[in-house]
């Protein structure tokens, strides 16, 4: 078991003292089965959506969900905590990057690749899905970020065209700059679990990688060196901060260049209507496409659950299709459904900016399939800060970071 008794004995704790559920669907309908879904979407606007779908699924299977809302803060703590205690919902929804450790660890029922409609999804949205060559996990939603432009800055700085390259941002956000009134590229400093969205891009656009074929580290490759160099000297023509103060930064016009997802569109629209922006793919780096970020949602049946039957069809009604479109059409900030064939829907392929995430997404990665992912993220993004303050040269920081990460992996047996 993967969870640590220290980590569990905290989890257990943070459960009595303040676990609520909430369920979606009130008191029990029918005198069907009961089935818990604990999930993320706990904005209230999110609740209305999921709860009609769900309304749908219980008409349809004379069955009752009763969900539970958990937080980004502290979900994964009490999904251990709900393990080790053997009181598991029967479907949970997870973040991609934490499918490996729960699925290595025993606790997910083992699904039936055969009828999960598994063919349905966009390939890349299916590696985390499996352990051992066995299927623990079917993909929802997905989503990616692009890059945003601010058009009326580069006007200005007498820029007449969009950077198709890494390179031409630098030159482009460096004439932005000079020209005093805004920052020209947006660089995601010290922020955790964010950082390294924004970096591994630049990675795999440079030809680099974390891990190699063999799932040995390769950090410190002479593609990710370069990498990490171009985004210190982007950051060296902008602004370092949090993701959040920096999408209000472009929000506002104060930036001129920032990778950021579809909330950012939204938030603009809110708060900053007029604003003279565009949305591109991220450009291109020296190993060709560029590359972007990866992440989606997950759906899992526990193995301590009684209704397995029902438990993946009720996955298999909210993985579908039609109802992954319904969701996303009304919840916008969930992305995309992982059904390859939404996204060629008229909602996606005629909106000037969902458009171009879809076609990101055909230019997209997850992170590696691995069980000690949190604690690599970690490595990660310490060595890219410390090349943003110069504290390191990014070589110095990418050894140091390669150096740990081995031993980190050696000593707890990992391959």
């Amino acid at each position: 078991m993967l969870f640590t008794t220290r980590l569990v004995s905290l989890a257990i704790l943070c459960c009595v003292c303040a676990f609520v559920f909430d369920a979606c669907s009130g008191q029990k309908k029918s005198g069907g089965p009961v089935i818990h879904f604990w999930h993320f979407w706990s904005e209230p606007s999110q609740k209305q959506v999921l709860t009609q779908l769900l309304s749908d699924f219980e008409k349809q299977e004379h069955c009752t969900v009763e969900c539970t809302e958990l937080s980004w803060n502290d979900g994964k703590t009490k999904l251990v905590a709900a393990f080790s205690s053997h009181t598991a919902p029967d479907v949970m929804e997870f973040g991609s990057d934490w499918v490996a450790q729960f699925s290595s660890s025993g606790v997910l029922a083992e699904l039936p690749a055969d009828s999960m409609g598994m063919n349905n999804f966009i390939e890349w949205s299916t590696v985390p899905c499996r352990w051992d060559s066995k299927l623990y996990a079917v993909p929802w939603v997905v989503d990616t970020r692009v890059l945003y432009i601010n058009k009326a800055l580069l006007d200005q700085a007498g820029i007449s065209s969009f950077p198709t390259t890494w390179q031409e941002t630098k030159q482009d956000a460096e004439r932005v700059q000079a020209g005093g009134a805004a920052g020209g590229f947006g660089a995601n400093g010290a922020d955790g679990h964010r950082l390294y969205k924004k970096i591994l891009p630049f990675f795999w656009s440079f030809g680099g990688d974390v891990l190699n074929a063999n799932g040995q580290p390769v950090l410190n490759s002479d593609q990710n060196v370069a990498a990490l160099s171009t985004y210190v000297e982007l950051s060296r023509s902008g602004t370092i901060d949090t993701q959040k103060q920096l999408d209000e930064a472009f929000a506002q016009g104060h930036l001129a260049f920032w990778n950021s997802g579809g909330w950012l569109a939204d938030k603009i629209a809110k708060e900053n209507p007029l604003l003279d922006y565009r949305v591109v793919v991220l450009p291109q780096g020296p190993g060709g496409q560029g590359i972007s970020f990866a992440g989606g949602e997950y759906l899992s049946v526990s193995a301590q659950s009684q209704e397995q039957v029902l438990a993946r069809k009720l996955i298999r009604f909210l993985t579908n299709g039609s109802t992954a479109l319904s969701f996303c059409k009304q919840v916008t900030e969930a992305g995309f459904p992982a059904d390859k064939q939404s996204f060629h829907d008229d909602y996606f392929v005629a909106h000037p900016i969902r458009s171009v995430f879809a076609k990101q997404l055909e230019n997209a990665r997850m992170t590696p399939v691995h069980p000690q992912w949190l604690e690599m993220e970690s490595i990660i993004e310490n060595a890219v800060v410390e090349a943003l303050y110069g504290k390191k040269e990014p070589k110095q920081a990418l050894d140091d970071a390669q150096y740990l990460l081995v031993r980190s992996l050696s000593h707890s047996g990992s391959k």
